[in-house]
């Protein structure tokens, strides 16, 4: 899933404390503000630092505390019909024990937010983003029917397990959950507390995302990371491992500046939505431009770039082709494992294909940086054997 950068982001707001916090604290965390929360950007210790909890979690497996998105829940009569009226999905499609990736669109096509869907019995679950939680809230209760409920699960934490060692580590306390596959979730008990375990994540590693009640997340926090696999792992490392696998971050890769067709996220619009009305298609907000744009194409594109060099280019550096400015950064570091600075802009449609030599701004120097298929490492989700 997406948020805004933890380093970059700040609240003048007073924030709210995670249900981990003084877990957080007493592992050494370095906490910072994001999202209405104080979160741990990362730990110290002779383990701690971004660059080491990165590189622990490609290895081996990664706890990261996620519990600031929204977990919604809606029900009620009409329901397949009255969201698909807000979302461009086709929940015809969205059999119990699957979850989904789907967009909350403006009227005008733009990405208000990214979130995912999963078919629970006689219910929806939505987890969306943290930083815009409030607001999508508002925004599905103002246009789903009166008879539908949305619930808040406020009282639940969500904690995320992430790592090519998690389903090793997290089958010694729940059986049956090897069995999942990726984008499949199921119920659980986990340390005597029923749980919701869907094998996702937002590393481009194999991993879990674990639903449970906030007054156990300490308890099953203790009890994951006191597998030999697993440490604690921080917002920073987070971010360095959503950008090598090609992630979008909401509030910068994408927002109601952008349609989800230049962000390259037309799989989060459904094939049969994809269609004009007259053909049983559209039906959402913002259909109309984004109908026009899979059949015309954008103006810009969002891709992956690889810079020559160590330095990296960070959000807002200018992209130019020659003398000519043709895009922006909205995600870029260092790779830890790669090696090298790698970014994600939008560029001119016509300087987007892959190979092209371009140039980005650095602290008053041109660094030469060609475009790159994302993502930059590859995924390991596991789909089955």
């Amino acid at each position: 899933m997406t948020d805004h950068d933890a380093e970059d982001h700040v609240e003048d707001l007073p924030l709210d404390a995670l249900p981990l916090d003084a877990w957080h604290r007493a592992k050494g965390a370095r906490m910072v503000p994001f999202a209405g929360y104080e979160m741990p950007i990362q730990y110290t210790g002779p383990f701690g630092g971004i660059v080491a909890e990165h590189n622990w979690t490609r290895e081996s497996a990664g706890l990261f505390d996620v519990s600031h998105m929204g977990q919604l829940l809606l029900s009620g009569p009409g329901l397949d019909a009255a969201v698909e009226a807000v979302l461009p999905i086709d929940l015809a499609t969205l059999k119990l024990g699957q979850q989904r990736y789907s967009l909350l669109l403006d009227e005008d096509g733009g990405v208000l937010d990214d979130l995912m869907v999963s078919r629970w019995p006689d219910a929806l679950y939505l987890v969306v983003n943290g930083a815009t939680k409030w607001d999508d809230i508002g925004t599905l209760r103002e246009a789903l029917p009166d008879d539908i409920t949305l619930n808040h699960m406020d009282d639940y934490a969500l904690l995320a397990l992430q790592g090519p060692k998690a389903a090793e580590a997290l089958t010694r306390h729940v059986r049956g959950v090897e069995a999942l596959t990726f984008m499949k979730f199921g119920r659980f008990t986990l340390a005597g507390h029923d749980v919701t375990i869907a094998r996702a994540g937002y590393t481009g590693e194999d991993g879990f995302e674990i639903s449970l009640p906030a007054h156990a997340a300490a308890e099953i926090a203790d009890l994951l990371c006191a597998e030999p696999e697993v440490k604690p792992i921080g917002l920073g490392a987070r971010d360095s491992l959503r950008l090598e696998a090609g992630l979008p971050l909401y509030g910068h890769d994408m927002s109601p500046e952008t349609s989800p067709i230049e962000a390259g996220l037309i799989f989060g619009i459904n094939k049969r939505r994809r269609r004009p009305v007259e053909e049983g298609g559209g039906g959402f907000p913002g259909a109309e431009r984004i109908i026009r744009e899979i059949n015309q194409g954008t103006a810009r594109k969002w891709v992956g770039l690889k810079l020559d060099g160590r330095l990296p280019a960070r959000e807002g550096a200018e992209v130019f082709a020659g003398a000519e400015k043709i895009g922006i950064v909205t995600s870029g570091g260092f790779s830890p494992t790669l090696g090298a600075p790698i970014a994600m802009a939008y560029v001119a449609s016509q300087h987007a294909p892959h190979g092209t030599a371009l140039d980005v701004e650095v602290r008053g120097k041109r660094l030469a940086a060609t475009v790159t298929p994302t993502p930059f490492v590859p995924h390991n989700y596991f789909r089955g054997s």
